[in-house]
């Protein structure tokens, strides 16, 4: 008959944490002569695998389990029996405590400068011999302007990320605690970010007024700049205006307020193009460029028309003198040329005078005979200057 057996069952490490091996042993004490032979058949409950069956060697056998999860695991050995010895089986359990952990954590870039996005990553490290990848959140806590108490969840990695615009100029203490899950305890790691005012982007715009204008006008033109969010804060500095065309040219103008004027009124006709840039004074902003388009059209005028003497008489010379004037909001002195026509329907006398540099412009002549006459004077007209006309009368006595 078989003799009977006793199965003993040892765990080393016993308590193990989360990640460790634990070593599994048997021993098989005969109750008779000699020495068991066969199997030993181990399962640990929520090891993977679970089972494992280990030739016994002299009277023991040993396996190893792994991917044990926290909390307390049965342990059984079944002794499987040989032809001399009968089958036993022994019992036990493994405890399996949470892993502890390390949390670091890193800003970058740091230090930055205002406005500028930095990315806070935390990870969670298991602290030997647990190991495995934590699961969980990070709370990160960030003091000053700007921060606050924001959640993150743990990735894959081990690692959670926050990425944050909204920090103040100045040093930020970071705290991020890690919460622990069933396997991890929590641990905790800090870190400064430290803010630089960094100079903030700009926006410049440019508008004309009125526009169009006419030539001669009196034409306003305003830059406006503005630091664009997250930046903040009023530009100093300067703008240089640029206008294309006739009377444009360069011109630079300080920021006060955020906002500059460059009033023009020598802009010939026809379109310009008008270009400001901002120059900041201090690190505090960045340049920037706005561009519009100016539409310059022509005057209008007016033109008057006198005669001396009048009245004249047959053969004496009469000079007909024409005044031309430029229209309000237009300004300047009209150039070019005046026709005339003095004429009583059957009797014309024609000519023409160039506008000299008040706007005069005159024409002579004796050859008409007695009669009353209208005198017509009409401005020719330019590419600054509308043409206009205007007439008078004018008596030769016989």
């Amino acid at each position: 008959m078989p003799s009977p057996t006793i199965t003993l069952v040892t765990v080393t490490p016993n308590p193990a944490v989360v990640g460790q091996s634990v070593t599994v042993t048997a021993t098989v004490i005969p109750l008779g002569a000699g020495t068991p032979t066969g199997t030993v058949t181990f399962t640990v409950a929520g090891a993977t695998p679970s089972t494992q069956t280990v030739n016994l060697t002299g009277n023991t056998a040993s396996a190893t389990f792994t991917n044990l999860g926290a909390g307390v695991h049965t342990v059984t050995a079944t002794y499987n029996g040989d032809a001399n010895f009968t089958s036993s089986t022994g019992f036990n359990s493994v405890i399996v405590i949470q892993g502890q952990t390390t949390t670091t954590v890193v800003s970058s870039p740091d230090p930055s400068q205002l406005g500028q996005t930095v990315n806070i990553t935390a990870t969670v490290t298991p602290i030997a011999p647990a190991s495995g990848t934590p699961t969980g959140t990070v709370t990160f806590v960030i003091t000053g302007v700007g921060g606050g108490t924001f959640v993150q969840p743990v990735t894959g990695s081990g690692q959670a990320t926050l990425s944050i615009n909204t920090l103040g100029v100045g040093t930020h203490a970071i705290t991020a605690i890690y919460s622990g899950d069933p396997s991890f305890l929590p641990s905790a790691g800090s870190d400064t970010q430290t803010v630089t005012p960094g100079p903030s982007p700009t926006t410049t715009t440019v508008v004309s007024s009125p526009n169009p204008s006419v030539v001669g006008q009196p034409v306003n033109f305003t830059a406006t700049v503005t630091s664009n969010t997250p930046g903040s804060g009023t530009p100093t500095g300067t703008v240089t205006f640029t206008i294309g065309g006739t009377g444009g040219g360069t011109f630079t103008q300080t920021l006060v307020g955020g906002q500059t004027t460059l009033t023009l009124s020598t802009l010939g006709p026809g379109s310009h193009t008008v270009t400001a840039v901002y120059t900041p004074d201090t690190p505090n902003f960045t340049t920037s460029t706005g561009t519009t388009t100016q539409v310059v059209n022509a005057a209008n005028t007016t033109t008057a028309v006198t005669s001396f003497p009048d009245p004249s008489t047959v053969g004496q010379t009469v000079n007909y003198v024409a005044h031309v004037q430029s229209v309000p909001p237009g300004s300047g002195i009209p150039q070019g040329t005046v026709n005339f026509t003095v004429t009583n329907g059957t009797n014309t006398a024609t000519g023409s005078g160039t506008l000299d540099g008040n706007g005069f412009a005159v024409f002579s002549d004796n050859t008409l005979p007695a009669g009353t006459y209208t005198v017509t004077a009409t401005y020719a007209g330019n590419a600054s200057f509308n043409t206009s006309s205007g007439t008078d009368t004018q008596t030769i006595q016989p």
